[in-house]
């Protein structure tokens, strides 16, 4: 009688694509620059309970209000750099050998002199964390739907000046927030700054809307990489579409369940995704509120959706495959995903 093999998710390597500095955060670390710095944070950040919103514009701002207020807590290099350094013994200790991490270095400006400095701190603590857990560390720069576009412009040109695909580079170029904030089009010009740079165009699209913000998002931004994506599968056409051009999506099921797009995880419309041929990447989004860190996506998958362990394997493989690693970390990276399926 054969027996079935659980191998150890953690010990698969993988890429990690979708996960925003503060949301990054340790909540031990949380309560300390709070303690530090006398900010009395709502019960919710610290209760070790997973966010539950509605998928309304009031479940939205119950979310980022609680961003906001741990947002507030971060004020200083040092600060700054703790995050990234934890953020990466976090991911090695679950397998990822490259992570892209996610900020809008606009709200952390004012404590270290500007925009330029703030992006250029996150850098330098992604290569100094690189070096120190063998993570290889980009940096994706975001831009805001609930700002102007001429800031996105101006954070595309701040990315682009940054650009390359080694540890501490910006490799990526972003947008946030509320799906239902700002006009998609507005946003272009900034997006062709970045790709003329050679960065990816990784915007948020298809969570909290429908297959027609999916459509919207890919016919005006271009992207390589769509942070959630996951209601494309409401629509075939757009799905197809998505597939047909190569557009890989960053996929988070606990993140899906605790901003209410759906019910529970086994909702959440990873089978259908992977069958129609798309490239999946599962990411963890924001740990800090959703309590829920890399390797637990890839048990939902395993657990919930039934995903062998070579369908896992392949999962890991997408993620490194639509990473913006160097050749040489993707090389890497699958040869040991081949590694684990043998052992």
């Amino acid at each position: 009688m054969s027996t079935l093999i659980r191998r150890d998710l953690a010990l698969l390597p993988k890429a990690h694509l979708h996960l925003h500095f503060t949301g990054s955060m340790r909540i031990s670390t949380l309560a300390d620059l709070a303690t530090t710095y006398g900010i009395r944070l709502p019960a919710a950040l610290l209760d070790a309970d997973p966010l539950h919103v509605p998928a309304d514009e009031r479940g939205w701002f119950r979310f980022q209000r609680l961003y906001d207020a741990a947002r507030a807590c971060v004020r200083g290099e040092a600060d700054m750099r703790r995050i990234v350094a934890e953020a990466a013994e976090d991911d090695a200790r679950e397998g990822s050998g490259r992570l892209e991490i996610q900020v809008d270095p606009t709200s952390y400006a004012p404590f270290v002199g500007g925009l330029t400095p703030a992006l250029e701190i996150v850098l330098d603590a992604a290569r100094e964390a690189s070096a120190a857990t063998g993570v290889d560390i980009g940096v994706i720069v975001a831009a805001s739907r609930m700002r102007h576009p001429l800031e996105a412009r101006t954070l595309a040109r701040l990315a682009a000046h940054h650009a390359g695909d080694g540890p501490g580079q910006v490799v990526g170029f972003g947008l946030s927030n509320d799906e239902r904030r700002g006009e998609t089009p507005d946003f272009a010009s900034a997006f062709a700054i970045a790709r003329r740079a050679g960065l990816a165009s990784v915007p948020h699209g298809g969570e909290l809307l429908g297959p027609a913000h999916v459509e919207d998002v890919v016919g005006h931004l271009h992207p390589d990489r769509l942070g959630h994506g996951v209601r494309s599968a409401e629509d075939p056409r757009v799905l197809e579409r998505v597939v047909d051009e190569g557009v890989a999506l960053e996929v988070c099921p606990a993140s899906n369940v605790s901003l209410g797009v759906y019910a529970t995880a086994a909702d959440v419309p990873l089978r259908a995704l992977v069958d129609a041929g798309a490239t999946v990447a599962l990411g963890a989004d924001d740990p800090l509120l959703f309590l829920s860190r890399l390797v637990d996506q890839y048990a939902i998958a395993r657990d919930v959706h039934g995903f062998s362990d070579e369908e896992l394997a392949e999962l890991a493989r997408s993620s490194i495959r639509a990473s913006r690693a160097a050749d040489d970390v993707r090389a890497r990276l699958l040869a040991g995903v081949d590694d684990w399926l043998a052992s």
